[in-house]
């Protein structure tokens, strides 16, 4: 298989050739002389889909199905900034959406899918969150917080539930995968190529901004053993060495993706897998950063959702399938304030 740089270099070499290069690297000062422009962009992880209260309230008719929350870490940085400014206001552009993959950002309409009160035939289709956030030349920083269902991680994850039900090995599914599956390592090839090209257009699309990548946190424990394989409140049926394949060839791989993109763009990424080992789902509820299958979610978030078997009610919980809770999204907030501060005395 082709080296993963040697891969980056090619893709990013052709998508540079049809965007024009020119466009690649940000020139010059831009943003509006009262203020700082900063658009964030990302999935669910960004939007914050079950913590603190929805934005747009519910009832609201702005409400786009996209389940961004206001404990989510862009409205925790913007409330920072707002207090201690960095020399001048920031205004902050939140078109993060749930289950937005690396498409949706720049190239594709997404069609959101948020349980919450839909309306009757669903929701409306919304536009890449690039044209939604109106980047251009006065965009001062960009954050951006994507990947995990471009893979998916969700539908990996979910394989490896079904495989562990079966007695089953969901690493040995995606290692030889049956025809039709992509492997593991050509998931993680097309997600690189993808990525390259979504944050080719970002620059194209705020050729002034500064860009910043978010990767994902330890949302598995360093040891598989750690998990309690009849908690849903953890990651069910997963076994133990399934989890320790997913946390090491998937979910550590695709921030290295993330990473290795960015770094080769010249961006900054934001770590955030580090700060947050020992608070994943597998953890005690007053120590866990990132909910499990099931857990603790606002009063508006369903418990089952449709066209599913899963129904957290059982355990008293909701549906919270292995996203953050509000102590994750603090932390990553404090990372992304740190990287957005240092990004602005750099302009």
């Amino acid at each position: 298989m082709r080296h993963p740089v040697s891969r980056l270099r090619t893709r990013a070499l052709a998508v540079g050739l049809a965007l024009a290069a020119s466009t690649l690297v940000p020139s010059g000062s831009a943003g509006a002389a009262d203020q700082y422009e900063w658009a964030a962009l990302g999935d669910s992880y960004t939007a914050g889909v079950f913590v603190g209260d929805p934005q747009p309230a519910l009832g609201d008719a702005s409400r786009d199905g996209c389940d961004r929350t206001t404990d989510a870490y862009p409205d925790v940085v913007d409330q920072e900034l707002a207090e201690f400014p960095p020399g001048k206001p920031v205004h902050l552009t939140n078109v993060s959406c749930g289950a937005a993959t690396i498409a949706d950002i720049a190239t594709a309409k997404q069609k959101p899918i948020s349980p919450v009160q839909p309306p009757e035939g669903g929701w409306t289709a919304v536009a890449p969150q690039t044209e939604r956030a109106k980047l251009g030349d006065e965009t001062d920083v960009v954050t951006i917080g994507v990947g995990g269902n471009s893979l998916p991680f969700g539908g990996v994850l979910l394989k490896c539930l079904e495989q562990g039900v079966a007695g089953k090995s969901c690493r040995d599914h995606y290692t030889n995968p049956p025809e039709g599956e992509e492997s593991i390592e050509d998931k993680l090839a097309r997600v690189q190529d993808e990525y390259i090209e979504m944050l080719a257009r970002v620059h194209q699309a705020a050729p002034n901004a500064k860009v910043i990548t978010v990767g994902y946190p330890a949302v598995l424990p360093d040891s598989g053993s750690d998990c309690n394989r009849l908690a849903l409140t953890e990651v069910g049926s997963i076994t133990h060495a399934d989890v320790d394949w997913l946390r090491e060839d998937v979910l550590k791989k695709l921030n290295s993706t993330i990473q290795r993109v960015t770094d080769f763009f010249g961006d900054r990424y934001v770590d955030v897998y580090s700060s947050s080992v020992g608070h994943d789902a597998c953890q005690p509820a007053d120590t866990k950063w990132v909910e499990g299958i099931c857990g603790n979610a606002g009063d508006y978030w369903p418990a089952k959702l449709a066209g599913t078997v899963l129904n957290c009610a059982i355990v008293g919980k909701r549906a919270t399938l292995v996203h953050p809770n509000a102590a994750g999204h603090a932390n990553t907030a404090a990372h992304v304030e740190r990287a957005i501060r240092i990004a602005l005395l750099e302009r």
